[in-house]
């Protein structure tokens, strides 16, 4: 698969990205600082992709945690990572479908999912948040990480070309969408934060890469015209619209 046909996250990857979250690293944080966990909570991370925040959470918290995911590469390189970082016997990863979780009711402390919820239209949006309310102990916590709108929605032209850019139907909302959501499918309460995309953003990069990754995620985004074509048209539409689009970060506890 050529540059222009792979998903954003999945391009971004590609080129040495490990944060492919739009808010980085200070949204995950924001979201570590809602979870209350301990050695003794079981989390599942939803679309782990590449396993970075499973085995920060490992790391920090000393929890059991079930990564899933449905993209067969991502899921080996979460393995490899889990495995180089020796952290086998915390994390456990495996190919499920977030609409039909192979696991039992009220089995998780924490539910996270960073950078999913936007891909799907409202829909599914709803489905897939019952199923993580399903699978939710009682007073657990739903952690989620998303795009949002700062006014209701992108102008009709702009929002197509988001899609084109992601290879995504991505349907972001506004931050009063994104908890109404979540107060619909019955959790009790919905704490937000939300601030600036750092996805494509110089600073972004560099907080949350460093300057080294960032010098060969940028080396690579541009030495190919393949690549340089893309990289820079998500870079220019992220920044033309950087003051409509932020990133939100949502706890909602069942």
């Amino acid at each position: 698969m050529n540059a222009s046909e792979k998903a954003g996250h999945t391009f971004l990857a590609s080129l040495g990205k490990t944060r492919l979250r739009p808010g980085g690293v200070d949204a995950t944080e924001w979201l570590f600082n809602q979870s209350n966990l301990t050695a003794d909570s079981i989390v599942l991370e939803v679309a782990c992709n590449m396993g970075t925040t499973s085995i920060e959470l490992a790391q920090r918290f000393g929890c059991t945690i079930y990564a899933v995911d449905m993209d067969n590469n991502a899921l080996n390189k979460a393995r490899q990572n889990v495995a180089a970082a020796g952290l086998q016997d915390k994390i456990q990863v495996l190919e499920a479908n977030a609409t039909s979780l192979p696991f039992a009711d009220d089995a998780f402390d924490v539910v996270i999912n960073e950078a999913m919820l936007t891909m799907y239209v409202d829909k599914a949006k709803t489905r897939l948040i019952d199923e993580y309310y399903r699978v939710l102990k009682p007073g657990g916590r739903l952690l989620t990480h998303d795009i949002m709108f700062t006014n209701e929605r992108l102008e009709t032209g702009r929002q197509t070309q988001l899609a084109e850019i992601v290879k995504s139907n991505v349907s972001p909302m506004a931050e009063s969408a994104w908890k109404a959501l979540f107060l619909a499918r019955g959790f009790r309460s919905v704490t937000t934060q939300h601030g600036a995309m750092s996805l494509m953003s110089p600073q972004g990069l560099i907080r949350d890469e460093g300057l080294v990754r960032t010098a060969k995620i940028l080396f690579n985004g541009l030495r190919t015209h393949e690549n340089r074509t893309r990289f820079l048209g998500m870079f220019r539409f992220f920044r033309r619209n950087r003051h409509q689009l932020n990133y939100i970060a949502c706890c909602s506890q069942k």
